[in-house]
């Protein structure tokens, strides 16, 4: 038997933790484990078997348990898509979208190529303006010039995005539109059916008989912290990619019809502390034809199929940090932000945690600029103390500046779905790790898995965790050195 080593002369944990691993007879697995997880940096782990069956004969021709890991148990991606929370797993996630808005463009995936031909543009919908900012206006020919305040802003400026006077800024009306863009979104697309069905000529019924309207979209945080939304909009026939659209159905029809719906769109809302308040778009629509890869958009600069999915995969990954926000919810988990906690005889009593203020941390001690805070603030102001817009979880949705949508969303028949590129890769993991056991591969028409596993915690013990930080430099290294042009 091997002795164990004496490490009590180690203060380090992380190191003694990787000695000790380094002694363990499944290191290289352990090692491996960490590898195949590219460095996640909250994995999960957990405890349970799967078991695979031959459904023509019900016997078992393989069986998996977390009890024959090094370890005890199995880790998992966490499948964070933030890359703020997680480089390794939005990486992924960005791979996997950018993977699924091509499919929709070129084909692939399941999705045949003849949708290329289909009527497709790029749409940017803005917000509008809340009270002039700082900004860094150019001419037609890209040439910066001064700022309505006076000053020519270097790019990438703090001041850039933020209010050129903060007490006469709309911030409630700033908050109110993120929390209501997804409604927004939800509005224009009821409009834009609409709208094509009247340039076809057509009642709604008559459309789905003819014709889809298709789309996938992200979103993104401008620098003055509010929400817009890039999509790709396509014109199909009634099933989707599969079908050739319609004679009637061209670029210049979709381009006219979704100007029309955007200036349509509004949502009043009402409020004792803000009065009645309409919602729409900003002025500042963008509609683009989506090209071949031999030919341009607008004679000069191309949009073509790479071009636009690795620009919405980009932005897929992100939140809202990108206004200098932060990437944590701001309520007190114990009370929920309720700032009271119930009693056993019914009644509550003032949370121990937050002391009553519902609240994680202090707003005034965020380390954010001053905009934000305002934002934060006037989210956390109208969630914890108007009730008409409790619907709204203004609250719960504080630190992202109150959008509580989802970043990235496609219609039904737009593509593939996330969900079948992740069975995909999850099957190729498994029949990769079948192979280098030796065991034959598995035919999923004649296969069942039965799987029984339960969550044990989160994260790496700290051997482990040197090792996914060695991981990460080295993937990190790598695309450098890729981006230098080193590696091809």
């Amino acid at each position: 038997m091997t002795k164990e080593p004496d490490l009590r002369h180690i203060s380090s944990l992380y190191a003694r933790d990787l000695i000790t691993l380094a002694n363990n007879p499944g290191f290289d697995r352990v090692q491996a484990t960490v590898e195949r997880l590219a460095g996640c940096t909250s994995p999960i782990q957990l405890v349970g078997r799967t078991t695979t069956f031959d459904t023509t004969t019900g016997e078992a021709v393989h069986d998996y348990t977390s009890a024959s890991e090094p370890l005890g148990r199995t880790l998992t991606a966490c499948g964070n898509r933030r890359a703020t929370r997680c480089p390794s797993c939005s990486r992924t996630y960005a791979a996997d979208t950018y993977q699924l808005i091509r499919a929709g463009l070129s084909g692939g995936k399941g999705t045949p190529e003849q949708v290329r031909t289909h009527p497709r543009v790029f749409l940017t919908l803005t917000a509008p303006s809340f009270g002039p900012v700082h900004n860094r206006p150019t001419t037609k020919n890209g040439k910066p010039f001064p700022c309505r305040c006076g000053t020519l802003h270097p790019a990438g400026h703090p001041a850039l995005g933020t209010p050129l006077d903060p007490t006469t800024y709309d911030y409630a009306g700033a908050v109110l539109f993120n929390a209501h863009a997804g409604a927004l979104w939800a509005r224009f697309t009821t409009y834009l059916r609409r709208e094509v069905a009247r340039a076809a000529g057509l009642t709604i019924a008559e459309l789905r008989d003819q014709c889809r309207i298709s789309f996938a979209k992200v979103a993104e945080f401008q620098k003055r912290g509010l929400v817009h939304f890039h999509a790709i909009v396509r014109l199909d026939g009634p099933e989707g990619s599969t079908n050739t659209p319609p004679a009637w159905a061209t670029t210049t029809l979709l381009t006219t019809a979704i100007r029309d719906a955007a200036t349509r769109v509004s949502i009043t809302v009402t409020g004792d502390s803000i009065g009645e308040r309409h919602l729409t778009w900003g002025a500042q629509l963008d509609v683009r034809e989506i090209t071949r890869p031999d030919a341009t958009a607008d004679g000069t600069t191309p949009l073509t199929d790479a071009a636009v999915a690795g620009y919405v995969a980009k932005y897929a990954t992100k939140s809202a940090e990108g206004t200098g926000t932060i990437d944590r919810p701001l309520y007190c988990t114990p009370c929920k932000g309720r700032g009271r906690t119930p009693t056993p005889t019914g009644l509550t009593h003032e949370c121990a945690t937050c002391e009553g203020t519902g609240l994680a941390e202090p707003i005034a001690d965020l380390d954010v600029a001053q905009h934000v805070r305002q934002m934060i603030r006037t989210c956390w102001d109208l969630g914890h103390r108007v009730p008409d817009f409790a619907d709204l979880k203004l609250t719960k949705w504080a630190h992202m500046l109150g959008f509580r949508g989802h970043f990235s969303t496609k219609s039904r028949r737009y593509s593939t779905t996330l969900g079948a590129l992740r069975g995909a890769r999850r099957t190729w993991h498994t029949e990769q790790a079948r192979h280098r056991a030796g065991h034959p591969p598995t035919d999923p028409t004649t296969t069942l898995v039965v799987g029984h596993w339960r969550y044990l915690a989160t994260g790496y013990t700290p051997g482990e965790e040197l090792l996914a930080q060695t991981v990460r430099h080295n993937r990190q290294a790598h695309q450098r050195l890729k981006r230098e042009g080193e590696f091809e």
